[in-house]
């Protein structure tokens, strides 16, 4: 038995479909943002969809010399 032709230019097609899918996800992730709190609401961080860092909120009780520690491990 022989094989179908291989179709190429059909391949090539379906990976540009494919890859402006992806582009399109990429961005609708770019929009979404998650928030995480620590320490009982002390530390807030909120990134979007790309990683990035947008917002980091620290409850000013915890920012002393004393609770230095504390809070470099919250954060």
């Amino acid at each position: 038995m022989s094989q179908p032709p291989f179709d190429l230019s059909a391949l090539l097609k379906q990976a540009q479909q494919i890859q402006g899918r992806l582009a399109e996800a990429q961005e609708r992730l770019r929009h979404r943002m998650v928030e995480a709190t620590v320490g009982g609401g002390m530390v807030t961080a909120e990134a979007n969809g790309r990683l990035e860092l947008v917002r980091l909120n620290i409850d000013p009780s915890v920012v002393n010399s004393r609770d230095l520690e504390m809070l470099q491990d919250l954060v």
